[in-house]
């Protein structure tokens, strides 16, 4: 019988109630509206609140997803409230990273959703989350990033929230003429990718590069089976035993990096805020795309081509030691990789070779390594390929 690997890990991530493509929403929402530019990374809707044709509104809502689970056990075997931080964060910039794809650098309003089971997770976690957020927002406004915290729910649903899961809605009102589609995108274009791992400025420590997609993957793949047992809470009970917490990690085992295993798979989501701000301010002109590689990877941008093209990625940076053990861990294909987890580059640009360098250079002024990783050219479909050392891997 031949083994397909991709099958393999496919069905392992379906038995955990992951959907990596998010089919079921997609198909949920093909007939709305998809906005004013449907070609836009975000949808952008017409100024309801102030009536003026030359601007426009943005909402969008995202959360930390499952890697607040991954929080609550390193909280509670370690102590450290720090985490709780780092999950504030992930909520944040998975909305704010959208958002900045469409040229949307402020000011923005934000508002909270958390639901928690009060018998498990005590107000002490709930204060480090919303103070976290804050405090965060005072670190975003130093580099010229607005966002105010308008309030939001805190609930206590232990009947349906296992744990805790934390989640936010941000907004914002922007000038039209400051959008950034991904209508330009032609052939001859290059992509710049900018780093997902290593310490920005503006960090307060080694990022291993995480984010907060894959989370459900790399948790049961990485950690050991005894959480099963010692955090019964931690695990939806109709999982089948095969597919929970299948590795070989503890929490606190160290890692090359000076982090421990718990603390690299909790690195927060790096924000490319302060980067994005300056390229618009200096390249405005010359960007025909900006993609954030969350949910679908290295193929994210399949979804954002305008038309028959094909983006070929043959220059990569280097796998960060987090994937690299993931993969090991899991015996995930490489294919399987980079369609699940950012790889690495978490924020992609399409430009033209020359304007390309100068946003390497403001990238790196930030220290987050940043690289020409690949080209666009005419094809008969929309197409990514990813070429490098792991392989050659096409997806449609």
């Amino acid at each position: 019988m031949c083994f397909n690997q991709n099958t393999y890990f496919l069905d392992r991530y379906s038995q955990r109630g992951v959907s990596a493509q998010k089919e079921d929403v997609h198909k949920a929402v093909a007939k709305l509206d998809k906005g004013l530019f449907p070609g836009a990374f975000c949808k952008i809707y017409p100024d309801y609140w102030g009536s003026d044709p030359a601007f426009c509104n943005l909402m969008h809502a995202d959360g930390a997803g499952t890697k607040s689970i991954l929080a609550y056990l390193y909280w509670k075997e370690t102590g450290d409230m720090s985490v709780w931080e780092g999950i504030a964060i992930d909520s944040i910039v998975m909305n704010i990273d959208d958002m900045l794809c469409v040229g949307a650098t402020g000011p923005f309003t934000y508002s909270s959703t958390i639901g928690r089971n009060k018998h498990l997770v005590p107000g002490e976690v709930i204060s480090a989350l919303i103070n976290g957020t804050q405090s965060y927002f005072d670190r975003l406004a130093q580099y010229g990033i607005e966002v105010h915290l308008m309030g939001g729910e805190t609930a206590d649903v232990g009947d349906v929230v296992r744990t805790v899961i934390v989640d936010g809605t941000m907004a914002c009102r922007m000038e039209r003429s400051k959008l950034v589609t991904t209508d330009n995108m032609r052939p001859g274009d290059v992509v710049v990718s900018l780093a997902s791992y290593g310490r920005a400025t503006y960090e307060n420590g080694y990022n291993s590069g995480m984010g907060s997609n894959g989370l459900t993957s790399a948790r049961h793949e990485m950690l050991h089976n005894k959480y099963a047992s010692l955090y019964p809470e931690s695990v939806d009970p109709n999982l089948p035993p095969e597919v929970v917490y299948n590795g070989k990690y503890s929490l606190t085992d160290p890692t090359e990096t000076g982090l421990d295993i718990g603390k690299m798979i909790l690195s927060p989501t790096r924000t490319y805020a302060p980067v994005v701000l300056q390229l618009l301010q200096k390249h405005f002109d010359k960007i025909h795309g900006i993609i954030h590689c969350s949910g679908g990877g290295q193929s994210k941008c399949i979804h954002y081509l305008p038309s028959a093209l094909r983006v070929v990625k043959n220059n990569l940076l280097p796998v960060p030691p987090l994937f690299t053990m993931i993969q090991q861990a899991a015996g995930t294909s490489w294919k399987e990789m980079y369609q699940v987890f950012n790889m690495g580059q978490r924020l992609e640009v399409f430009t033209d070779r020359e304007t390309a360098e100068s946003i390497i250079e403001i990238s790196k002024s930030f220290n987050i390594d940043a690289c020409i990783s690949g080209f666009v050219e005419q094809a008969d479909k929309k197409e990514v390929v990813i070429d490098g050392p792991n392989g050659t891997f096409s997806y449609f």
